[in-house]
């Protein structure tokens, strides 16, 4: 009888972590916490939440009665590491250093395999697992290229969900992800847009430095020259600068939350100036995707709209408005992310695919 392995998966984002436990491919428990704003602000860095989400997970497997004796493998969503192809990585201690070290920057999923591989150790037989980080690089040559030459464009993306909605999308029209040309928007405290070309992404805005769309928490693309007056005039650190662009830009900085649907609410109370920045995020969504409709030279099978802001109709129906003339449009609200991880760790386990060696 084949082995029915028993999966932790933990996934952290900038305003939630998710975790899920998981029989062979089968859900038994799936749980989304929420930080809040005054919860996350104590926080100067976002490695300084380690032990804050480690306990916050602990206590909820504790309060549903999971016994994590039996747990074989715990994986954590990918974070800032170097480049890499895609696949299932063991946790070891070059991840590991990379991961404290945020060597391409800082970003909650930088704490999904440091607290894997910290649970794992603390069980039997567990072992630690990363799958399709957010550093997956398939971009073509010239996508990297800028008018700086010491400043190429990196692919920082939502690679795991981006990868997963891609799939089932090809799989619902019977066809292989790598016979396909789609659009996927994640939607999320960060926002990125990927031009999916035969089952590898060729473009994509690295939405952790804040370029492309301004999203709940970045400011997206600015005027490079203020950007530059900003930072030599003397009135912000450099962690101050960092924290605008990343953390405290986007709707925060407009409206003071970083939840969509919130925004919606102040829409339905009357206030004009919600509305007009929502629009403009949604706007600003909408003119990537035709950027990446032109990356994939209008040969489009479907525009993948997902993340937790594809569960605002305000948002979807804003961006259905200016894109579905180029090809239709799909929602998958929410994200497969935990499904996609705990699919990875049974492939691992179960020696489906090829573990890879992080160096």
């Amino acid at each position: 009888m084949k082995r029915l392995y028993k999966i932790l998966v933990i996934n952290p984002g900038s305003t939630t972590t998710k975790i899920a436990v998981y029989d062979g491919n089968k859900s038994i428990f799936l749980k989304s916490i929420i930080h809040t704003v005054e919860q996350l602000k104590r926080f100067d860095k976002i490695s300084d939440q380690y032990e804050f989400r480690k306990e916050v997970i602990l206590n909820e497997l504790i309060h549903a009665e999971i016994d994590i004796e039996r747990i074989d493998a715990v994986v954590g969503r990918g974070g800032l590491v170097k480049p890499i192809e895609s696949g299932v990585y063991e946790v070891n201690e070059a991840l590991k250093e990379d991961l404290k070290k945020g060597v391409l920057g800082e970003h909650a999923s930088n704490l999904g395999g440091l607290i894997a591989d910290d649970i794992a150790n603390s069980l039997p037989n567990a072992r630690a697992f990363i799958a399709d980080p957010v550093v997956v690089d398939e971009l073509q040559d010239v996508a990297r290229i800028t008018g700086v030459p010491d400043m190429p464009r990196r692919s920082i993306f939502h690679a795991l969900n981006q990868k997963a909605v891609a799939r089932s999308f090809a799989a619902i029209h019977e066809k292989k992800y790598e016979n396909i040309n789609v659009i996927v928007a994640h939607l999320g405290g960060g926002i990125s847009i990927g031009a999916h070309r035969k089952g590898r992404v060729i473009d994509v805005n690295n939405g952790l430095d804040g370029y492309g769309p301004f999203s709940p928490e970045r400011a997206g693309t600015l005027p490079s020259g203020a950007i530059v007056d900003w930072c030599y005039s003397g009135k912000y650190t450099h962690d101050e600068m960092k924290k605008k662009i990343s953390g405290n830009g986007g709707l925060m900085a407009h409206l003071g939350t970083n939840q969509a649907l919130e925004v919606e609410h102040m829409i339905e109370q009357g206030n004009k100036y919600a509305e007009i920045v929502l629009s403009a995020m949604s706007y600003q969504i909408a003119k990537w995707i035709g950027g990446a409709a032109v990356v994939l030279k209008g040969d489009i099978d479907g525009i993948i709209l997902t993340g937790g802001i594809a569960n605002s109709e305000f948002v979807v129906n804003y961006i259905k408005n200016m894109v579905s003339f180029l090809a239709p449009v799909i929602v998958y609200a929410g994200e497969d992310e935990m499904k996609a991880l705990a699919e990875n760790a049974l492939n691992a386990l179960s020696g489906v695919v090829e573990v890879k060696v992080y160096k």
